[in-house]
């Protein structure tokens, strides 16, 4: 209870320090969402309507830094956002909820998948260490995951999509058929929509999840538990699961719970690519417009979700591994 009432602090901290700096860095770049507003309308306004805008968009300049900073905490704890420049008049919290389903569905799906199938080749490798197997799996992986995925991302749109018409090229789904929801025809299209940015993600992540389980797991093989289980003769799966895997698994935990936390920021350059509908496309969007509110609300969900994950990182130690829960116990 002590160990996770420290943690407990310690996250709270880091949160209070997060939300400090999502609202101190966007202004401290030149402009602002009144002015890049105008600007891309190429209208002209009165002082008082600029101002106005300011209020709206929560960069009241007349307002010292400090009273603009307790505004915002006021307004982030009764769950205010605020309005999206971008997609003006809507809230940013309309925005966040429609963009996350997508990056979500996509990224977090990926990200399971490529997790699983690289810890357990990375495991398998690791086992028949030396083989041809060995010989050969990683350095394939490896000179794939070399290459920047955006790459990978345009030779798959320009033959599986282009060239084949196996699938579509933009988009995450048909707007001219389907329409959103949970029906057959918008759930297929959008299937056919995430195949190719999905195997993207994949081929290049897979890599590094199959490499970091090896290497850690050639180590543990080498342990002198590892050594007794085989001394006493027990079976070859039960060692490799049970003794093996079980603590070479540990540092991908913590690299997969980093990850998760990062699934909402999105895959920014995949999406770009092929105009997928998510966070990283419409924090770009929010960048480029100087929408503070659109920012501030896809950071501070980057925080918590990279907070909460850290948190469940701890708790994965603590029933995995029995010298973690000694350690913390006392």
């Amino acid at each position: 209870m002590r160990h996770l009432l420290r943690r407990a602090a310690f996250y709270a901290v880091a949160l209070w320090v997060a939300v400090t700096l999502n609202f101190v860095i966007p202004r401290l770049s030149p402009g602002n969402p009144a002015q890049a507003m105008l600007a891309r309308l190429h209208g002209k306004a009165s002082p008082q309507a600029i101002h106005a805008l300011e209020i709206l968009f929560g960069v009241n300049t007349h307002a010292s830094l400090w009273e603009q900073y307790v505004q915002y905490l006021g307004n982030l704890l009764h769950g205010d956002l605020g309005v999206s420049v971008t997609y003006l008049p809507t809230p940013v919290s309309q925005v966040i909820t429609r963009d996350l389903f997508w990056t979500l569905t996509l990224v977090g799906v990926t990200l399971v998948i490529s997790f699983v199938i690289g810890t357990l080749l990375g495991a398998l490798v690791a086992w028949r260490h030396g083989s041809a197997l060995d010989s050969i799996l990683p350095p394939m992986f490896t000179f794939l995951s070399a290459i920047p995925y955006f790459w990978v991302a345009l030779i798959f749109l320009y033959v599986f999509g282009f060239t084949l018409g196996w699938f579509p090229i933009y988009g995450g789904y048909d707007a001219d058929t389907t329409t959103p929801g949970m029906n057959l025809d918008f759930i297929v299209s959008a299937l056919q929509h995430a195949v190719l940015p999905a195997f993207t993600i994949i081929i290049g992540s897979i890599a590094g999840w199959i490499l970091g389980m090896r290497n850690t797991m050639i180590t543990t093989l080498a342990e002198d538990y590892v050594l007794m289980a085989e001394a006493k003769g027990l079976p070859e799966r039960r060692i490799m699961l049970t003794y093996a895997a079980r603590n070479a698994i540990l540092p991908n935990i913590t690299s997969f719970a980093l990850s998760l936390g990062f699934v909402v920021s999105g895959a920014l350059l995949t999406e770009i690519v092929f105009s997928y509908p998510g966070i990283g496309y419409a924090l770009l969007q929010a960048v480029e417009n100087h929408d503070y509110s659109l920012i501030e609300g896809i950071f501070l969900l980057i925080v918590i979700a990279v907070l909460a994950a850290n948190f469940l990182a701890d708790l994965a130690y603590v029933v995995l591994d029995p010298r973690v829960r000694h350690e913390r116990g006392r």
